[in-house]
């Protein structure tokens, strides 16, 4: 009898997996995929380090945290600093200084701040939706430019139907920073992220290729207590219905004929003259020296059921419908939920493992 068994063996099912056994707790992890880490996973390719599901960049304002994820590996200085191109002109990310003079001209702080203004006024009013609320924010030349066609692919409709709630703020920078985070630490780790759960999930027992809802019956009498990090409505048959998610497909492509695409780890394509809505090469997180490359092209569309779910849709609808699920879960006392499948919501790493920490505090 195992004292945990916690589903999925990404971020926050690791974290709890180690702090479980660090105290003596006999833990058993299952995903039903074939390799650990979830969407932080890394593929070693010939000394290429593939972020396989996409670029996952750690970065947390707390001291504590980055100390915590440092005790798994070391990471190096890494600052993401991603580009935008706009039908083949390049911009820089977020709106900062640089990103003002490329649109407008503008050389100083006071001139971006007055452009910004006098576009803002545009709307008058509470916006009604995300288009008025970005063009409230940042003005109509840097929605349209950067922001607009970009939205639409990634949700796959028009900013005019989408809620004005999904912008809370857009990051303005007065300054000649192309820094894309705020937060004072930031890195990537050196060798990849999969050796970070690889030690993690050291002291538990680990299966993999096991899909627990297919063997719960059986599974479910192996551990005192279980820890489900997949998504909650399939957990439960979606007996209130689906809840919704954009999904993400990748296309890796190795180039033998350079060893630098495109000179930055990330660049987003904000007009739908290209279908993928980001690429990303992987060598940059890691200033490799190779001789080749790998860029992976990342696109976004409507989630299906069999397909991996990645950004909730956070709409009033789907709220609700979790809300129902949340409830239904209170009533077993065996099963507690947690990640961002499990509680329906997105979160960086570094709040995922804030969580787990928490989840891990309710247990003991």
């Amino acid at each position: 009898m195992y004292d945990y068994l916690i589903v999925g063996a990404g971020l926050y099912g690791a974290v709890v997996a180690y702090e479980m056994t660090r105290r003596g707790k006999r833990v058993l992890v299952v995903d039903r995929r074939e390799h650990i880490g979830g969407n932080c996973y890394t593929e070693n390719v010939d000394g290429i380090n593939v972020h396989k599901y996409g670029a996952h960049i750690f970065r947390t304002s707390r001291k504590d945290i980055w100390d915590y994820i440092n005790q798994f590996a070391e990471f190096n200085h890494f600052i993401n600093s991603p580009i935008a191109n706009f039908h083949g002109k390049i911009y820089n990310l977020p709106f900062n200084m640089n990103t003002f003079n490329r649109i407008w001209g503008v050389r100083t702080p006071t001139e971006a701040r007055a452009k910004i203004d006098e576009q803002r006024k545009e709307i008058v009013g509470e916006p009604r939706n995300l288009e008025e609320k970005a063009i409230s924010l940042v003005g109509r030349d840097v929605y349209e430019t950067l922001i607009r066609e970009y939205t639409e692919k990634q949700w796959g409709r028009s900013c005019c139907e989408l809620p004005a709630s999904i912008i809370r703020r857009l990051p303005v920078r007065l300054i000649y920073d192309n820094n894309y985070f705020n937060d004072p630490y930031q890195g990537i780790p050196v060798g990849g992220y999969t050796q970070i759960f690889e030690k993690m999930l050291d002291g538990s027992e680990v299966r993999l290729g096991v899909d627990f809802l297919s063997e719960a019956s059986e599974l479910r009498k192996m551990a005192k207590r279980i820890l489900f990090t997949g998504p909650i409505d399939e957990f439960y048959g979606y007996k209130f219905g689906p809840l919704e998610y954009r999904s993400l497909r990748f296309e890796h492509k190795r180039f033998d004929d350079t060893d630098n695409y495109q000179g930055v780890a990330v660049v987003n394509y904000t007009s739908k003259d290209e279908p993928y809505t980001r690429s990303i090469e992987h060598k940059h997180f890691e200033f490799g020296k190779q001789p080749f490359t790998i860029v992976s092209y990342e696109y976004s569309h409507e989630w299906s059921a069999g397909e991996e779910p990645y950004y909730p849709v956070n709409d009033s609808k789907n709220q609700s419908r979790y809300e129902q699920y949340k409830t239904l879960a209170q009533s077993d006392s065996q099963v507690v939920f947690g990640g961002r499948l499990g509680e329906y919501k997105y979160t960086d790493m570094q709040d995922t493992i804030i969580a787990a920490l928490k989840e891990l505090t309710n247990e003991l």
